[in-house]
């Protein structure tokens, strides 16, 4: 498929590690069949060492969906890129994680502040594929360094088909405001897709950020947080007019069981316990207790005590 068709939706998963993992993909996909998902970060140095890995599981009807690569060794990163592409319709250059441990690596973020190494990824990359490639930046480094728009030029000079931006700086990480109408100066000045990632938390943000950023979409991250409709719901106000309202309570606990128990039969029970804590905030909230019920969640390592505490909460605020 051509850039085009795959973010014909005009919204798509952004890439969040250790969050957008097979389960939440396939939960997100349930409702909406068009958005173009991404996976988590995949490491080339680590996808080098083990092929054979969970991160890299998807479903036939996963498509359209990106496969996202980090790393700074151009003839690595390509080799890990003509191994994906047997599951992914794109590849996407991880080009604006801010975490340390990836910045202190040349990765990620660090990728801004040496542009030739970006191109030269970008070109050898292009070069091993035959499906689309993309890059996500963010504004630069600093507020010193806010080098993406030429950045992005060198981008689109050195082969990237498509663009996702975040519209922060590095040092800000997630902190601050996303500043979308500077992607519109980015927009102006290249010839392939853009979409605008930071903050698009609602049906409301993602209207108010394509009309400041003048993308061609919008990447949603945290914001499918405890809420698997919200790609959806902005997907159909996008493009038939349709406002669906955010899922209420009873809704959100329906949605954490479904997640909880599909984390299960990916990673085994104490495994999947485990890796759903993280996600408690965000589907328990919004009614008096709430806190007090996630501190409870969090100490629970049996399934059925879970569920039973999850039913009460539904329960208790039905009334």
């Amino acid at each position: 498929m051509q850039v085009k068709d795959l973010i014909s939706s005009r919204v798509s998963l952004a890439p969040m590690a250790g969050i957008t993992d097979y389960v939440l993909r396939s939960l997100i996909r349930e409702h909406s069949k068009s958005c173009l998902l991404t996976t988590e970060m995949i490491s080339s140095e680590a996808l080098t060492q083990v092929k054979n890995t969970d991160i890299v599981k998807r479903d036939e009807n996963h498509s359209p969906i990106s496969y996202q690569l980090s790393g700074h060794k151009p003839k690595m990163m390509a080799d890990s890129a003509e191994y994906l592409q047997r599951f992914a319709d794109m590849i996407d250059i991880n080009m604006g994680c801010p975490v340390n441990k990836v910045v202190k690596g040349t990765d990620g973020a660090a990728l801004m502040r040496n542009p030739d190494l970006a191109q030269e990824i970008v070109r050898t990359v292009k070069s091993q594929i035959s499906i689309p490639l993309s890059v996500k930046f963010r504004l630069g480094y600093t507020m010193d360094e806010l080098n993406y728009v030429e950045y992005g030029q060198k981008m689109q000079e050195a082969g990237a088909d498509f663009i996702t931006i975040h519209g922060r700086t590095r040092s800000q990480m997630y902190g601050g405001k996303a500043d979308w109408k500077r992607i519109a100066e980015l927009k102006r000045n290249v010839d392939i897709p853009v979409f605008a990632n930071g903050d698009v938390v609602s049906i409301e943000t993602a209207v108010q950020c394509l009309e400041e950023s003048q993308a061609d979409g919008v990447a949603v991250g945290r914001g499918v947080l405890g809420d698997v409709t919200l790609i959806s719901r902005i997907e159909k106000y996008l493009n038939k007019g349709e406002y669906l309202p955010p899922p209420t309570l009873e809704q959100k606990i329906l949605d954490m069981k479904k997640h909880l128990m599909r984390e299960i039969e990916f990673r085994g029970e104490d495994v999947g316990i485990k890796f759903v804590r993280k996600f408690y905030p965000y589907y328990v909230n919004g009614f008096q207790g709430a806190s007090r019920c996630r501190g409870e969640l969090v100490m629970l390592d049996n399934l059925k005590d879970i569920i039973s505490l999850l039913d009460s909460i539904m329960l208790a605020n039905k009334a």
